[in-house]
């Protein structure tokens, strides 16, 4: 799904084209090859802004050349003052911070930042560095440690991925503002069109006391929905009760839905009332409704129809004010000319439909999601919320995710454990997404099904002419190209996700080696290979 192309009208919209334009701009998916992946991030989104405090002036003013070399825009202070001062007044991504200032000590300085700014990361920075003073820092809360003399190349790979986990951090808070999330539970998180779509849906259905049926694949949201439409109703203050219609055997179904009296069936030794009656004033979700048995179907009619229903066993109808909501990942229409569901049922089921879109087509929403799972499941296993790295994104990002965000939460929450190191990288995603992976497989995706086969370009005879190393390779470069190309029917951008590469440098090597992506797309319409 991509960016819209009308300019954005809300603060969401805003977001949602920032986001998707860096993403795109990482991936190298622009329409113009000829434009770098580093150009097209400079023009969607600020340069990064790094906060340097050292009261050496001569290193700030090498560090500061270097940084703003490399993309960033940076401040520096020379004193501890004036640089609690830049934080006070503008937007710090990083900052980079000495431990022994003129004025000021730098570990009660990091702990004024924290104070302030808990998510801020601060890469301490020092030529009087020992393991008490590293322990210390990272007690309080620094983010990296690095020792003068520094290695201006570690610096920079930490201030990257700070500056990529302080990014998506606000991104989500600031998405939780817009939505006004105060209960996770119905959190439908994302900045994409499309479900900036269901999201206004929703809020529009929600006001009504309609009958909602939510349509979708599994794992999409749909109870997600459900919650999101009956927390923002009337009947918010009543209560919200689930049940799966497929989950129970039709008598234990209708019974536990409508209630029985005593006697009703053997064991039913006392009265009992039902879902139904348990969800007055409030909202009842059935999920999987295509599941529901037709006995029991005929008894939801009769709620819809006339507001009351009959507990087993029981003579008069007992009126019911509760609103319904229903889904199914299941093709209703089907199965009402299969015989399967009662036309009338659907028809009364189907007055607000909510169609929530797989996960395959929210590119743009997966690592905003994918770094909510990340803390959500540091906060629930008690460890450290790795930061998630631009090569893990890649991955997720070329899944298929056919369990959609259920399957992504719980790769992540998977992944999170097995990261060691404080990064999620390609590696414990992958472990996740398949236990039976070599390391080093050639393509780095989870779509690939069988490995490349790397034959070798002599023959083991000793006989016949050896080709250089430079042949060698430049056979090996070629024979990869077309493969990749192949398993991606011509696509260059998946084929650049596929080989872990960005879409300018493929396009670079396509045409070193004089290989047209369009043949392999001729050879995927016409069954043939190459």
């Amino acid at each position: 799904m991509t960016t819209p192309n009308k300019p954005p009208t809300t603060e969401l919209e805003e977001r949602a084209t920032k986001i998707w334009s860096m993403i795109q701009a990482r991936e190298g998916e622009a329409e113009d090859p000829a434009q770098s992946s580093e150009e097209l991030e400079e023009n969607a989104r600020p340069r990064p802004h790094v906060l340097m405090v050292d009261d050496e002036a001569d290193l700030c003013e090498l560090v500061a050349l270097r940084l703003e070399h490399n993309g960033y825009r940076v401040t520096t202070e020379v004193t501890a003052r004036g640089g609690l001062e830049v934080i006070e007044r503008e937007v710090v991504d990083a900052m980079i911070l000495d431990l022994r200032l003129d004025d000021a000590d730098g570990l009660d300085v990091l702990r004024r930042v924290m104070e302030r700014s808990r998510d801020l990361p601060v890469i301490v920075l020092t030529a009087h560095g020992t393991i008490e003073s590293a322990v210390e820092a990272m007690r309080i809360g620094a983010y990296g440690f690095l020792t003068k003399p520094f290695d201006g190349h570690a610096l920079l790979q930490q201030l990257k991925h700070a500056v990529e986990s302080v990014r998506l951090r606000r991104e989500l808070d600031g998405l939780r503002r817009i939505m006004g999330e105060g209960n996770e539970r119905s959190a439908l998180l994302g900045v994409s069109s499309a479900i900036a779509l269901v999201r206004a849906r929703i809020r529009r259905v929600a006001k009504t006391d309609a009958t909602v049926l939510i349509q979708g694949e599994s794992g999409t949201g749909k109870e997600l929905a459900a919650r999101a439409i009956h927390e923002g109703s009337t009947r918010s203050k009543g209560p919200f009760i689930a049940v799966n219609c497929g989950a129970l055997p039709e008598q234990l179904l209708e019974s536990e839905l409508f209630g029985y009296e005593r006697g009703a069936f053997t064991g039913a030794s006392q009265a009992r009332t039902g879902l139904i009656s348990a969800a007055e004033g409030g909202t009842l979700f059935l999920d999987e409704i295509g599941e529901a048995p037709l006995g029991v179907q005929v008894k939801l009619l009769r709620v819809l129809e006339e507001r009351s229903y009959v507990p087993v066993g029981a003579t008069a109808p007992v009126a019911a004010d509760i609103r319904i909501i229903a889904a199914t990942h299941r093709n209703l229409q089907q199965d009402v000319k299969e015989g399967r569901f009662r036309e009338d049922l659907y028809y009364r089921l189907h007055v607000v439909p909510l169609m929530m879109p797989p996960l395959r087509e929210l590119r743009e929403d997966i690592p905003l999601l994918a770094e909510y799972f990340l803390t959500r499941s540091a906060a629930r296993h008690g460890i450290s919320s790795p930061h998630l790295t631009l090569d893990a994104i890649r991955v997720l990002l070329g899944h298929e995710w056919r369990g959609n965000v259920r399957e992504l939460a719980n790769v992540i929450e998977g992944a999170s454990i097995l990261s060691q190191d404080g990064y999620l990288r390609p590696e414990h995603v992958l472990s996740v997404l398949e236990p039976g992976r070599e390391p080093g497989r050639p393509l780095g995706s989870a779509e690939d099904e069988h490995p490349v086969m790397l034959v070798p370009t002599w023959n083991n005879t000793g006989e016949g002419p050896f080709p250089t190393l430079r042949e060698a390779r430049e056979a090996f470069d070629r024979s990869y190209l077309e493969e990749v190309l192949r398993r991606a029917g011509g696509n260059v951008s998946r084929a650049a996700r596929l080989a872990g590469r960005n879409r300018t440098d493929l396009h670079e090597l396509l045409r070193r080696h004089d290989i047209r992506a369009s043949k392999f797309r001729e050879a995927k319409s016409d069954g043939t290979t190459s």
